[in-house]
């Protein structure tokens, strides 16, 4: 088992700028899982898992889409009630959803089972769930190589000591730059990193900063890269989870403490991959990326942001 994503799975309704969208399948696992599955067929990967929980109401053509990907979905529990459903809207710098419904559902009772082929991936990617259920997903697995965790401001107002406790089981947590001063109480990004590194047990650290790019602490030194620029955004939802998903598959593909220089070339990657994800309403443009697309985009952005590492 290559990567394991313990996430949510829902239907989206979306408003921004650009127009509205209903149903749209979503979800952090849905995002990681497709931007993982897309990049794990590029790296010889052999197993990308999905965990999560469905209602019966959830199309079969949707679940097919899982199976098209060629991601393990035998960890996705359907039970009996309506999928998990979320609407937001998107206004101004599209920088952050304002919330108009949430409906939780089956997702409100979610305990995950880890499948046992599952119990020993390579990379474990612990989404944005309640620091308790992350927990519970560490206490069942053992991850060969990297574990890592995504969480966000709502955790920290509700369940700072929980998420404090999860952050420090993994080896790298994903924030964005807002979470990052909020959970530190300091406004300089860089002080406010090592704060929460240090208060989290020293992982490593990946700032998503938006249309800024991503900042990451790493024991070798900081890293810094620009984001792509996108002329037409649609959409950024999940736009967090696919570059989480694309990041957890490239450092899958190797083995012993994560380097300086394979982190920074799996963020390359993940910075290209979430820049797909902007351009449609849900996962679509994420599912219809092809290799060539892909490739053409990749080494525009290295030439953009002369990041100079070997390609793949």
């Amino acid at each position: 088992m290559d990567v394991l994503i313990v996430g949510s799975i829902a239907y989206d309704s979306l408003e921004s700028p650009a127009g509205k969208s209903e149903n749209e399948l979503g979800g952090s696992a849905s995002y990681g899982g497709f931007s993982a599955a897309f990049h794990s067929k590029m790296l010889g990967l052999s197993d990308i898992a999905l965990v999560g929980v469905v209602g019966d109401d959830f199309s079969k053509n949707d679940l097919s889409l899982y199976d098209a990907a060629g991601l393990n979905i035998e960890g996705i529990e359907i039970l009996e009630g309506e999928t998990f459903r979320w609407k937001g809207a998107y206004h101004g710098d599209m920088a952050v959803a304002q919330t108009l419904e949430t409906h939780l559902n089956v997702f409100e009772n979610f305990v995950p089972k880890v499948p046992k082929f599952a119990l020993e991936p390579n990379v474990l990617f612990c989404a944005n769930l309640h620091p308790s259920i992350q927990l519970s997903v560490l206490n069942q697995t053992t991850a060969r190589r990297l574990t890592v965790l995504d969480s966000m401001n709502l955790w920290i107002d509700i369940a700072r000591d929980e998420l404090i406790t999860a952050m420090k089981r993994v080896d790298l947590v994903i924030l964005n730059d807002g979470e990052i001063r909020m959970l530190a109480g300091e406004q300089n990004l860089i002080l406010a990193g090592k704060i929460v590194q240090e208060m989290a047990g020293n992982p490593i650290l990946v700032i998503k900063r938006g249309e800024h790019g991503v900042t990451a602490l790493h024991r070798e030194g900081i890293i810094s890269i620009p984001a792509y620029p996108v002329i037409d955004l649609i959409d950024p939802t999940g736009c967090g989870d696919s570059f989480a998903g694309a990041m957890t598959a490239h450092l899958a593909k190797g083995d012993g403490e994560i380097s300086h220089t394979e982190l920074m070339e799996s963020l390359v990657h993940a910075t290209v991959t979430a820049s797909f994800t902007l351009e449609s309403f849900g996962t679509d443009a994420l599912r219809a990326i092809s290799p060539g697309d892909y490739q053409s985009r990749l080494i525009a952005y290295r030439a953009l942001s002369n990041t100079r590492l070997s390609q793949e």
